[in-house]
């Protein structure tokens, strides 16, 4: 279609700039800096939840735990330039910001924990020898594009925004369950006058500053915070300013048959998230995604998630969140999110920049979060509007694979007592919901063998009818304009309302 392309029958045969791709654009470096910050700033608190949250499994001391928080920031930001530079084979050219893949927390500290295992090491040589056979198989993922037709993109869309709105609340709430404010009537309100910010500067006239709004209400929102005395930046200056990435820091990857199984898991997992991740930024932007392009996108993946242990990371994947900031902002360039990888790079050889963005409360985040991760399920909803829905069965596909994504959402612990490799599976919306949208769609409109040909209550559903005794009082020359009946002399037909029934 010609909207989504981006192009009008005019462009067709002209210069080649009116060609160009959308996400192409270059801004400017001023411009590239504060978007590319404003990346930044949504993604840091999940980039750094994950090491985190291994390192705290793992027992290593808080410093010690930096150091894999610095490490994830400096290889996330290498995977962002690969995957939006590109190199040949390798990126998808797309304002996609890579860092640490959540998927693979539970089976990381399960890993990790283990008494066969060999700690951290373990669970870095299981990384590098998954995301490796991650890298072989990327051919057959990249051969999937004709199976997320709008109706599957836009199920996986909508399910990442609402599959994310948790996140915002816990950081609307304060991001620690375990702190004792956590879920105050401050932190709440600092999330709804960030929210207002946000709302107000997207109001203002100003294209730049309603572009930049994310970005304006967190610096505005950390200072109504300094203002309340909620947020502390004392510890900005604890700790070394600059430091290089250190190779193997925490020992030698070891590489477990068990591991290495589970770990795999997880990166059929981030595959299938990645594809959709690509496929759904190619639909807001308006850009065409084909299987070469989908292709180079995992290869890029995977190379990250394979090189990452290196530096003391684990598996990268793009972060849906900032899926969100584009759909918001509208800024579709490359080359800001590449800006934004290597603000990511400097962090992690500056830790102390990156000891001033933590210092950002979670409450201002979860604010600006409500926008953000709200306007990804808007854009699905918008896809999902698209669709055809007469005579076919994609009212139920919809309808169940969106219902399924929500199972882990509404439900932790649903999955609870099946086995672990299953878990890993299914505990994310956003991979349930894909693979039951793929399969039902392959089911239903690509397998159409043993299709009934009677319309099930759902197909029958979306049917338009009408009544007899409605078109029996119709006459000839009868006709509809500007939602107003007429006869065949052009005079007005008086119609009844639902309330003289």
């Amino acid at each position: 279609m010609k909207e989504e392309t981006g192009l009008s029958s005019t462009s067709i045969g002209t210069a080649a700039p009116a060609l160009q791709r959308p996400e192409d654009e270059n801004l400017g470096i001023g411009a590239n800096l504060a978007y590319g910050l404003q990346h930044v700033l949504t993604m840091y608190g999940g980039i750094v939840a994950v090491p985190l949250i291994v390192g705290q499994a793992a027992g290593l001391a808080p410093e010690e735990v930096g150091m894999l928080i610095t490490a994830s920031l400096f290889a996330g930001g290498l995977a962002t330039i690969l995957q939006t530079l590109g190199l040949p084979l390798f990126g998808c050219r797309l304002p996609l910001v890579q860092g640490v893949s959540f998927a693979g927390v539970a089976t990381m500290v399960a890993i990790v924990v283990s008494p066969t295992g060999d700690g951290l090491p373990a669970v870095l040589g299981a990384v590098m020898a998954a995301s490796l056979l991650g890298l072989l198989i990327t051919p057959v993922f990249s051969k999937i594009t004709q199976f997320f037709p709008p109706l599957v993109t836009g199920i996986v869309i909508t399910t990442i925004g609402l599959t994310l709105m948790p996140v915002a609340a816990r950081w609307a709430m304060g991001g620690n369950p375990k702190a004792a404010d956590f879920g105050s009537v401050s932190n709440i309100a600092l999330a709804g006058a960030t929210l207002g910010i946000v709302l107000l500067l997207s109001k203002l006239g100003n294209a730049a500053i309603s572009r930049l709004s994310i970005l304006l209400s967190m610096v505005i929102g950390t200072a109504v915070a300094m203002a309340f005395g909620m947020t502390d930046f004392s510890k900005v200056a604890t700790g070394p300013t600059a430091a290089l990435p250190s190779l193997f820091h925490f020992g030698w990857p070891t590489f477990g048959v068990a591991a290495t199984v589970s770990m795999f898991i997880v990166i059929i997992v981030t595959l299938v998230e990645t594809s959709a991740d690509i496929l759904a930024v190619g639909e807001i932007i308006g850009t065409k995604v084909d299987s070469r392009r989908l292709g180079d996108g995992l290869r890029a993946d995977m190379l990250s998630s394979t090189l990452a242990p290196i530096f003391g990371s684990f598996t990268q994947s793009a972060f849906a969140q900032n899926v969100g900031l584009i759909a918001v902002t509208g800024i579709k360039s490359r080359f800001v999110v590449a800006t934004a990888g290597l603000i990511l790079v400097t962090l992690g050889l500056l830790p102390v920049m990156g000891r001033v963005i933590a210092a950002v409360p979670p409450a201002v985040l979860g604010g600006a979060g409500i926008v953000l991760f709200g306007t990804v399920a808007a854009s699905g909803i918008r896809s999902l509007s698209k669709v055809d829905y007469a005579n076919n069965m994609n009212l139920i596909i919809v309808a169940t694979s969106i219902g399924f994504g929500m199972i882990p959402i509404a439900a932790p612990q649903f999955y609870e007592h099946f086995p672990s490799w299953f878990v890993t599976i299914f505990h994310s919306g956003i991979s349930s919901a894909a693979l039951m949208a793929i399969t039902l769609n392959l089911v239903f409109n690509h397998l159409r063998a043993g299709n009934s040909d009677r319309q099930s209550v759902f197909v029958a559903g979306m049917e338009r009818t009408l009544r007899y005794q409605d078109i029996s009082m119709l006459h000839e020359g009868d006709y509809f304009l500007n939602g107003k009946l007429y006869d065949a002399k052009g005079n007005e037909v008086k119609v009844e309302g639902p309330s003289h029934h």
